[in-house]
């Protein structure tokens, strides 16, 4: 049986990354990347679909966990009534092929072990012939093949389709299994020294931590955040996923169940904004080139998400034979928002890149170049309705958060080029910038209430709103700035903490509320204003940013104490998901989520700023 959603760890190697339970499972892995099919999906279904085990033979979850200072290598340990026993879990950054280097090691008296390991690849739906050579175990389906390394003195034999390893952890002994993934018609595997790999991986991310620049009160969420979304990154290309993960729900047993290993243009932009703000300039420089190859050739054609080497076909699959988590079903696989006109990407990417030159990264004529061409397009379609931020699938709207990133685009791009004297159409930025603000207070607020809608026409309040102060699109002190805000704080309250959007739990018992909608969210037809069947969580982004523009309007003391009610939500890793139950208490959707743990690294450096007076 699978935990819950924040009972997972992350490792990875920087191409990939796997998810590991409390109870010493390795439930979740794709290989060789991010993107590709996984050989361990018992995530998404039951043991026989894919999964690692490696824990005391009597089993339980084990009673303490920690990631080894500022790094992904995990310790977890189990107490046991014979002995204490620690198992260590880290991926080393690869040279060639991925590795998961699992290492147990005795603490006190004696653990009897056990390994249980299946591997099923394509999302759980091959299982692999295997054979024995020397001290490997190897797996072959198709492309795939993965090797495991075992130790000598490991009883090993199979059953039922698993490997299975049966052993006893002693004080001073340290016994190393080593899986490796490479192509199938390799015929042989470079072995590693496991304990060295431990010692490099260790030294690789101490090193890479040690440039944090944040020094406020929230260190060590914040180093863990930024860990997290450096483990995110597609080291070969400089891509970043917006979570290692796919068909976690947003509601247990819902159908919001969406697949996050790609690099959505917006969320990417948003993880290099909080790496450049934590001190981290590579990241920058390297995405910036990837998406100087991922969008290269007509703007016309630039999508919302690419493949982590930029690839443009992301199609979106059903895998019927996955049951889903808890019954979260369908489980999909690729995104069919590749296809959606999402007009705030432009805002985003643009503010990036501004973010990078005030970084102090040069603004080199090719990406300039390529700038231009983004606003040439803006320009022309700026005023189009879109699918928007929340990727809504029935119908494109104007939305307000789309509107207020055109801005944003052009603002930035009017700034850039006085700042460095790059030649530009400096004056027809500055009228569209003055355009489009103009569109924005005429049609996306609403006078009778006096705050900003989701968008132009409607009544619904949606929490993105709130980057009219976030974005410098309306000064903090404005009488609607401060309306919105306290209309999102009241209007899209669940438990404490914000939901997206209107439409979600707007009756007080049985029955429709004043507004048509039912208690938990849905319209009578069983669907949500987003045209989708089922509820989600508060989204725990837009608690962070509602702490923003709490901040923003000098309500710091309130602002604070929201950031550390949302901060007190991660697992005790320092994980985060995408949202939260408030009523079951559970993360939910895709873990570990970029887009949360940008805003809480956004939050925290903004609260870290002295007060404006």
């Amino acid at each position: 049986m699978t935990g819950r959603i924040e009972d997972y760890a992350l490792i990875g190697d920087l191409q990939t990354a796997a998810l590991i339970g409390r109870d010493g499972s390795v439930d979740w892995l794709c290989l060789p990347r991010f993107d590709s099919p996984s050989c361990f999906a018992a995530l998404l279904g039951e043991p026989r679909h894919g999964g690692w085990r490696l824990a005391p033979a009597a089993g339980g979850h084990c009673d303490t966990r920690a990631y080894r200072g500022d790094s992904l290598v995990l310790d977890s340990e189990w107490h046991t009534p014979t002995g204490v026993v620690r198992v260590t879990d880290f991926m080393p950054q690869r040279e060639r092929h991925p590795r998961l280097v699992r290492i147990v090691e005795g603490v006190e008296g004696s653990v009897e072990m056990r390994g249980e390991l299946r591997l099923s690849f394509n999302y759980g739906r091959i299982d692999p012939w295997v054979r024995r050579t020397d001290h490997h175990r190897i797996a072959v389906a198709g492309p795939d093949s993965a090797w495991l390394r075992v130790p000598p003195g490991v009883h090993t034999y199979g059953t039922d389709g698993t490997t299975a390893s049966d052993f006893t952890a002693t004080p001073g002994r340290r016994t190393a299994f080593v899986l490796t993934w490479q192509p199938s018609h390799l015929r042989t595997s470079a072995r590693i020294d496991p304990e060295q790999a431990l010692l490099d991986t260790l030294d690789t991310w101490r090193t890479w931590a040690a440039g944090c620049r944040y020094r406020g009160e929230w260190r060590d969420p914040v180093l863990r955040s930024l860990i997290t979304l450096k483990a995110l990154a597609y080291a070969p290309t400089g891509g970043i996923v917006a979570a290692p993960t796919a068909a976690l729900p947003e509601r247990i047993g819902g159908e919001r169940n969406w697949d996050y290993r790609f690099c959505w243009l917006r969320d990417s932009s948003m993880t290099l904004a909080a790496l450049l703000r934590g001190g981290f300039r590579e990241e920058a420089a390297a995405w910036r080139q990837w998406l100087l190859r991922a969008i290269a050739g007509d703007p016309r054609d630039l999508q919302t998400m690419y493949g982590v080497a930029g690839e443009r076909v992301v199609t979106e699959t059903v895998a019927g034979w996955l049951p889903g988590y808890e019954g979260s079903r369908p489980v999909r696989f690729g995104n069919a928002a590749v296809g959606q006109l999402q007009l705030d990407v432009y805002g985003e990417v643009v503010d990036t890149l501004h973010l990078a030159l005030l970084a102090g990264i040069p603004m080199e004529r090719h990406v300039w170049s390529l700038l231009r061409s983004l606003m040439g397009y803006l320009e022309q379609h700026w005023r189009e309705p879109d699918e928007g931020l929340w990727e809504i699938r029935n119908g494109r709207r104007h939305f307000v958060h789309s509107k207020v990133m055109c801005w944003v685009a052009a603002d930035r791009a009017v700034r850039m080029a006085e700042a460095t004297g790059l030649p530009a159409p400096v004056e027809r930025w500055r009228a569209m910038r003055d355009a489009v603000h103009a569109d924005v207070l005429a049609n996306g607020y609403d006078p009778r209430r006096g705050v900003f809608v989701q968008y132009y026409g409607g009544e619904e309040l949606d929490a993105a709103t709130l980057f009219v102060v976030k974005s410098g699109f309306l000064p903090p002190d404005d009488p609607r700035v401060l309306r919105t805000v306290d209309a999102v704080r009241s209007g899209l309250d669940h438990g404490g903490f914000v939901r997206r959007y209107d439409g979600h739990g707007a009756g007080p018992g049985p029955g429709p509320g004043r507004d048509g909608t039912w208690p938990d969210g849905t319209w009578p037809d069983g669907t949500w204003p987003d045209g989708l069947p089922g509820g989600e969580g508060a989204f725990l982004a837009c608690s962070f940013w509602l702490a923003d523009a709490l901040l923003a309007t000098g309500r710091r003391e309130e602002a604070r104490e929201l950031f550390t009610r949302v901060v007190a939500l991660a697992n005790d890793l320092g994980l985060l998901a995408e949202e939260w139950d408030p009523v079951c208490g559970r993360q939910l959707g895709n873990m570990p989520q970029a887009f949360t743990h940008v805003a809480l690294v956004n939050t925290a450096f903004a609260l870290a700023e002295p007060p404006q007076p």
